[in-house]
């Protein structure tokens, strides 16, 4: 079986375009003060996308086991009816691996960003990605995503390479 290696690529707004929106305080964003100046707006992060047939916007929290590098990858998913957004609620990096929406991903179209202290992604509707893949000390994660009748979950199996995060 070939061995593919995911080098890990810093997250960075236009890196990341094509698998949805990077959620972060920037500086360089739209951001104003409020509440008479004890607080600053960073003002719409992500496109949360949600209502195609009949769904509906969930808040959840996620609380994940950390992983250790290196780390073999066994599956990937993709949401063909909504965006999905995951935040840490604490100082902390997690691996995001995508692959852009359409046919079942190969080895090679796969990428994986490493999210800094501060930074969390919104995945658009149909990329394919990796289950959460909390570092550190794993932790507590915001989620946006789509609650509804229809089950929005397609499972792919990585089993045509062995396909490796390192360090």
């Amino acid at each position: 079986m070939r061995r593919h290696v995911l080098r890990l690529e810093p997250l960075l707004a236009a890196n990341f375009a094509p698998f949805g929106q990077v959620v972060e305080a920037r500086l360089d964003g739209s951001h104003h003060g409020i509440n008479d100046g004890y607080a600053e707006r960073y003002h719409d992060l992500a496109q949360i996308d949600t209502a195609t047939d009949g769904g509906r916007t969930l808040v959840n929290i996620f609380r994940a086991k950390p992983r250790a590098l290196p780390l073999k990858l066994s599956l990937v998913e993709r949401h063909r009816l909504g965006s999905q957004l995951f935040m840490p609620l604490s100082p902390q990096r997690f691996l995001v691996v995508v692959a852009t929406a359409g046919l079942t991903p190969r080895p090679e179209t796969l990428r994986c960003f490493l999210a800094g202290t501060g930074q969390g992604v919104n995945l658009a509707r149909g990329t394919w990605h990796c289950p959460l893949l909390a570092l550190d000390g794993g932790g507590d994660y915001l989620v946006i995503d789509r609650g509804g009748v229809a089950d929005d979950c397609e499972v792919h199996r990585l089993e045509q390479a062995e396909i490796w995060i390192e360090a």
